[in-house]
């Protein structure tokens, strides 16, 4: 059984910063990737970072490039995502996300989830 548990959420000013975290425990050793993902009220879920374990190689998309950066810690079997400049619009639940694809660049291939985290940017 797998077990993806994240925190740090909360809630901040805008231009401010949140780090989050998520935990993997359970039969983890087959996770080829690691992602993030957020879904706003009303929103479809939306793709945020992903981080491949053996190397550490990462994929964002526009929306966030320059401004969250995801890592991991592979000893601690944690991922990180460091969020800056936050905007009210980053406003949302944040999941923490796993496959044991190679295809870990493709968002859909993502088959173990935490139970998601709030994050929510006050203007």
């Amino acid at each position: 059984q797998v077990h993806l548990v994240e925190s740090g959420g909360g809630l901040v000013q805008a231009g401010g910063s949140l780090r989050l975290s998520c935990l993997t425990s359970g039969r983890t050793f087959n996770f080829y990737a690691m992602g993030w993902f957020r879904q706003a009220p009303g929103k479809e879920r939306e793709f945020v970072a992903s981080i491949r374990w053996s190397d550490g190689d990462t994929y964002y998309p526009d929306s966030v490039k320059g401004r969250f950066t995801i890592s991991r810690d592979n000893a601690q079997n944690t991922v990180y995502l460091q969020m800056n400049s936050l905007k009210p619009e980053d406003t949302a639940v944040y999941y923490c996300a796993a496959t044991n694809s190679r295809l870990w660049y493709l968002t859909t291939v993502y088959n173990f989830w935490g139970q998601g985290t709030q994050v929510t940017v006050s203007s």
